[in-house]
């Protein structure tokens, strides 16, 4: 199930590939937020389960904007803006190791430790992912892929994400995932949709458009925030971790395959130095 889970996490970058020239990205995500929104109301009728008490909206609709509308508001926008599936995928995926410094370096100091928090290990670690981002993104910016716009969109999303998980950890309380993931895509249908109106371009119905919007609303939301609940129940949290470190590189090699995205033997050292610094800084916060 975790292999599963991953390759599932690793589609989203892709379908954004597939779906991004034939629509605009905030009306993309409008309209998927709201039949998220519809599938998992349904869901929870069928199951009984009830909304989250009141008090604890606002700390949802917050993560769930960080979350959602941030986070794949930046990805999407990027993806528009012309940068590769593959490269935005590894830019985000500095996130755990972001997460892992800031959560160190705010801990209380160690017992034998000079009271710094922040580890020699994270440290390599993260020194280790930024020179492996830098040798694929250098590569990218010198065909023009990368540009200062998406690169900014996608540094957006990084740090959109990072916030909101940081956010949840620490005011979100426990919540059955239907009931807590409807009541954040509905903060983020509310944020997007005035967004989603400002846009001149109109979605244009293709095959590719409609299966990435399916894909994106049954396989992504459905079905990604489902087994990753159901790992997390199962005790599989640090095997997701571990796993997570393969995003990247298995994006790389579906938008290779399917998209034709240059992938070089430099791209997959750069990748490789990234998911190692990512593995150090992470592991060696757990």
């Amino acid at each position: 199930m975790p292999w599963v889970f991953v390759l599932i996490w690793s589609t989203g970058f892709v379908v954004a590939r597939l779906g991004m020239p034939h629509a605009p990205p905030m009306s993309f995500l409008a309209l998927r937020f709201a039949l998220s929104v519809a599938c998992f109301v349904t869901w929870m009728a069928i199951a009984r389960v009830p909304w989250p008490p009141r008090e604890q909206w606002m700390q949802l609709a917050v993560s769930g904007v960080l979350m959602h509308a941030g986070y794949l508001g930046g990805v999407w926008s990027a993806v528009k803006a012309g940068i590769g599936a593959g490269t935005v995928s590894l830019l985000v995926g500095l996130q755990p190791v972001l997460t892992a410094i800031w959560l160190s370096a705010t801990a209380a100091p160690r017992a034998q430790g000079s009271g710094r928090s922040v580890t020699p290990q994270q440290w390599a670690g993260l020194t280790l992912g930024l020179a492996g981002l830098a040798l694929v993104v250098w590569r990218k910016l010198g065909v023009g892929e990368v540009t200062p716009l998406n690169l900014i969109l996608s540094v957006g999303a990084l740090c959109s994400i990072t916030v909101g998980t940081l956010y949840q950890k620490r005011f979100v309380r426990v919540a059955d995932v239907r009931a807590a993931s409807a009541v954040q895509l509905l903060a983020s249908l509310v944020m997007t949709l005035p967004l989603a109106l400002l846009e001149p371009e109109v979605m244009d119905w293709q095959p590719e458009l409609v299966g990435a919007m399916a894909w994106s609303v049954l396989g992504l939301t459905l079905g990604g925030s489902s087994l990753l609940y159901l790992l997390i129940q199962r005790g599989a949290a640090t095997q997701v971790t571990s796993l997570l470190y393969l995003v990247p590189p298995c994006t790389a090699a579906m938008a290779w395959w399917l998209f034709g995205e240059a992938f070089t033997p430099l791209m997959m050292l750069g990748m490789l130095l990234t998911v190692c610094g990512v593995a150090m800084v992470v592991r060696d916060r757990g």
